[in-house]
């Protein structure tokens, strides 16, 4: 059976230098640039949702864990990608959402979250239980015990799932689980930071010594031959227009730790931004996951924002999608997912809605108004002639493609083409013979 992160877990084994890319979205263009390129190099793709963007009650998509997995598939079928090339994942899945309730009340929705994301096919599954519940001593941090015996119960969960889908079908692929309390916060850091503490050794050894004693006290003795990536802080962060480079030496002490444990690679989350030498060089470390999220729709972004400048120098005014605008508008109708996350002054603020690394504005790109608008951008700049010197100064490596007639002159493709740029810096990092411009490296 073809199981692509056992077999990654399997090859670094054997010593071959190899990774697994997390992307991390609900876009439907991002997505459709995700398959497109893998379709390209024949390879399998690992989408994952979080339980901020899917669970029961919908998240901030509106979407179920079945709603999402039909929603990736019927992309795939639109541009003829093998579904079954699809792995699906769920990432921070446990009582994040529900930090107010006791216990008792938040591990019985964390329950129900991890059970309809295993029902639903998901076989990577990222058990994080690290948050305070409303009835955790406020005064003291919370305990990696506790930590560990929560996750161990929602194991439990998927695993008692897991086996009930089996009985219908012998050759279900069985979940891959990372664990891990170290965690970024989702989307960057709010303030920039002069450093980001690199998480110890002893951390990752007590970490993983507790975690098998929760376990094992469930009767899971055997429960870290499916466990196969633990999430670390390696020093990687992002703000709204900082970055947290890696850097090898710091990490040096860390990566080393995880030789000692066989079959267990570490899970980089917020590696957003990093430059292809560095992801590559993370994944030579021991850091074999890498996750991307906010970068995604940043690129897409930038190419929407590019478009969006062609669309002013050629196309009549009362005529124009007027993107930008559009956004500014919606972005400040609904406060809600930046006004906590952006301060300054008026104009810091307005850049930052428009270029925050944290791309806060990505929760508005689904919004039916702003999907409109994008229609209207691709359908206005479709029907005219865009001149390839024009598109030289906007969209410099978009440009060259089309030159060179590996880029179509189409709105949504040169759109998609931004994301395709960053999809292969990842791809650069995970892939050992993988060859990439020595100008983005």
């Amino acid at each position: 059976m073809n199981d692509p992160i056992r077999n990654m877990i399997s090859k670094r084994k054997s010593g071959i230098m190899c990774g697994v890319v997390s992307f991390c979205t609900a876009n439907e263009l991002v997505i459709e640039a995700i398959f497109e390129q893998a379709n390209k190099s024949d390879d399998f793709v690992l989408i994952e949702a979080t339980a901020n963007q899917v669970n029961q009650f919908g998240g901030y998509t509106g979407m179920q864990p079945i709603d999402f997995k039909e929603f990736v598939h019927n992309i795939a079928e639109r541009i003829n990608f093998p579904k079954d090339k699809i792995i699906l994942g769920g990432d921070h899945l446990g009582p994040l959402l529900w930090t107010n309730d006791p216990e008792e009340a938040a591990m019985e929705k964390a329950i129900d979250l991890v059970k309809l994301f295993v029902q639903a096919g998901y076989k990577k599954i990222h058990l994080d239980t690290s948050m305070r519940l409303a009835d955790d001593p406020k005064d003291v941090v919370l305990s990696d015990e506790t930590i560990a015996r929560r996750a161990a119960i929602l194991y439990q969960v998927c695993e008692e799932t897991y086996q009930e889908m089996l009985s219908h079908n012998p050759r279900e692929a069985r979940p891959v689980y990372i664990i891990g309390s170290e965690v970024p916060i989702p989307g960057g850091t709010q303030e920039a930071e002069e450093s980001i503490s690199v998480t110890k050794p002893e951390s990752v050894d007590k970490t993983l010594s507790i975690y098998k004693q929760e376990f094992d006290k469930l009767g899971f003795e055997n429960a870290f031959d499916n466990i196969i990536g633990l999430v670390v802080q390696p020093g990687v962060e992002f703000g709204d227009s900082e970055i947290h480079h890696y850097n090898s030496y710091k990490a040096a002490e860390l990566c080393d730790c995880i030789t000692k444990y066989d079959g267990i690679v570490y899970e980089g989350h917020s590696t957003d931004y990093q430059t292809p030498k560095n992801l590559r060089k993370m994944v030579e470390d021991g850091i074999a996951i890498l996750k991307v999220g906010p970068a995604l729709t940043f690129a897409l972004r930038e190419g929407l924002f590019s478009l969006s400048k062609l669309e002013q120098e050629l196309v009549p005014k009362q005529d124009r999608a007027n993107f930008m605008e559009v956004l500014e508008t919606v972005m400040q109708n609904d406060t809600d997912y930046w006004k906590k996350h952006y301060h300054g002054t008026t104009k810091q603020l307005l850049i930052k809605r428009r270029y925050s690394f944290s791309d806060r504005c990505r929760y508005y790109l689904t919004r039916a108004e702003i999907v409109d608008c994008i229609h209207k951008l691709f359908d206005n700049l479709d029907n005219i002639d865009i001149p390839l010197s024009m598109l030289r100064q906007y969209m410099p490596l978009q440009y060259i493609k089309v030159r060179d007639g590996k880029l179509k002159m189409n709105a949504r493709d040169l759109a998609k083409d931004y994301v395709a740029v960053l999809i292969e810096d990842y791809n650069y990092a995970i892939k050992p013979n993988h060859i990439i411009g020595a100008v983005l490296v």
